[in-house]
């Protein structure tokens, strides 16, 4: 097994980061705001319980958020929600508290200090985030793994792990169709595996895999375990108990809960209105002249797409091709001679995606959600990926989390990074949250102002 030195102690230095952060800004608030107490010793040592309390309830709320649970694979979107979550808790509990107590260190100006303090606390986060990434792409803290018996779903994972350098991993390859037990312990011994990844759907006998079990626990090897990509059982279901007995539960979506809904309704409507009458009313009399001007052709593109449960709804975007008959089904390739020179400045920037701000007030489509496909995508792909309909039990989106994370299926290896992007369209719909939909529209924002260099 990999000897790990390092980082055991990466976390305890986060979190003392931190907490020197908090005791920073509001040890600052308080002098400034009480300077008459500056020097007054019992004033600062009732305070000092005041600060380790503090200290207690960011801790204890960690433990709800689990901003230090912080795994290699953790993507900059879900660390931004984690933090948000956390902070706002946090300040909601400080300002509980100063009004409980009417202790005067809880009672600064408590804006002010919000502000402060949530910047502080971003900016080292977010330092040290990008720093523990781009050390780990340059092979330093790195996590030295393996595979047995490659298929469709390691063939994916690979992938990923073999584009994404910042999570740190480095694949030994173990190319042997034959088991034997001493080579295998061998080869761990000598590349200091630290995790082996083995998927469910294998040719191993139960006996075989019974022992490579067996052997990886006693080395101190870990194992992961790869479903099958053509499989859904996974999403379906959730591990519960009764008493000490496991049973699997059919899983509850958080976008089925009536609440959950109408937040995420509410938030559609009211953000609509402000982009269709704040931006929309200025900025599509202008892109419909310069696409009249431009080339020949109606100013909007609507296409039919499957939307919520698989209804077929009417997506409208502007216009970025040439009028052609593959519009509806041929995707978009690198370098298309189909888009106008106009259309591919839409593109990059997203501004053909404007008018479906139309289909979010009418309930087709919803701010953030899984991007809807051509209707001979779905049909191409629904039979070849199991959880693939698991895209439509949520509203479809303007954006999505594989959007903001440069997942759009149509570069590179297509079957591979289909994959990949209806793997992020699950993930979304399993863990939704109102926090998580906030952190993709910022990023969706900054891609729109930087331009996306994914898009085609």
């Amino acid at each position: 097994m990999q000897r790990i030195r390092y980082s055991r102690y990466l976390k305890s230095i986060i979190i003392l980061l931190d907490l020197l952060v908090i005791a920073s800004i509001f040890i600052f608030f308080f002098v400034t705001r009480n300077q008459n107490l500056t020097y007054n010793k019992e004033t600062w040592y009732q305070n000092s319980f005041s600060l380790i309390l503090l200290f207690l309830f960011w801790m204890l709320l960690s433990s709800r958020t689990r901003i230090y649970n912080i795994p290699r694979n953790l993507t900059y979107t879900l660390f931004l929600e984690r933090i948000l979550i956390h902070f706002l808790l946090f300040i909601l509990g400080v300002l509980l508290i100063g009004k409980v107590s009417y202790n005067v260190f809880f009672n600064s100006d408590i804006y002010w200090l919000s502000f402060y303090l949530f910047f502080f606390i971003f900016l080292v986060r977010s330092m040290i985030f990008f720093g523990i990434k781009y050390a780990r792409s340059l092979g330093i803290n790195h996590r030295n793994i393996m595979f047995l018996h490659e298929n469709s779903s390691t063939d994916v994972l690979k992938n990923i792990l073999t584009e994404r350098k910042d999570y740190g991993y480095k694949i030994f390859e173990y190319k042997k169709d034959e088991i034997k037990i001493d080579e295998l312990i061998e080869f761990w011994k000598k590349n200091g595996i630290h995790t082996l990844f083995i998927p469910l759907e294998n040719t191993y006998t139960p006996s075989t895999e019974k022992e490579i079990f067996r052997l990886a626990e006693a080395n101190k090897v870990h194992i992961s375990l790869i479903p099958s990509i053509t499989q859904s059982d996974f999403f379906l279901y959730d591990m519960g108990y009764i008493q000490t007995q496991p049973v699997l539960n059919q899983v509850k979506y958080p976008l089925e809960f009536y609440s959950n809904f109408l937040l995420k309704r509410g938030f559609d409507i009211v953000f609509s209105v402000i982009i269709i009458l704040g931006i929309c009313s200025w900025l599509f009399p202008i892109i419909a002249i310069v696409i009249k001007m431009t080339s020949k052709g109606p100013v909007f593109f609507i296409q039919e797409r499957y939307g919520f449960h698989e209804e077929v709804f009417k997506c409208i975007k502007f216009r970025t091709m040439v009028v052609n008959d593959q519009s509806a089904t041929k995707t978009t390739a690198e370098n298309d001679i189909r888009i106008t020179p106009f259309g591919k400045f839409l593109r990059k920037t997203s501004l053909d995606e404007m008018p479906q701000f139309i289909n979010v007030l009418k309930g087709d489509m919803s701010i953030v959600g899984p991007r809807p496909h051509m209707l001979a995508v779905d049909n191409y792909y629904k039979p070849k990926i199991g959880r693939y309909s698991l895209r439509s039990v949520v509203t479809p989106g303007i954006t999505g989390l594989a959007q903001v994370n440069g997942l759009r299926g149509d570069a590179g290896n297509v079957e591979v990074e289909m994959n990949k992007r209806v793997l992020a369209d699950a993930f979304y719909v399993r863990n939704w949250s109102f926090m998580l939909d906030l952190v993709i529209v910022l990023k969706t924002i900054l891609l729109v102002i930087g331009g996306d260099k994914n898009a085609k």
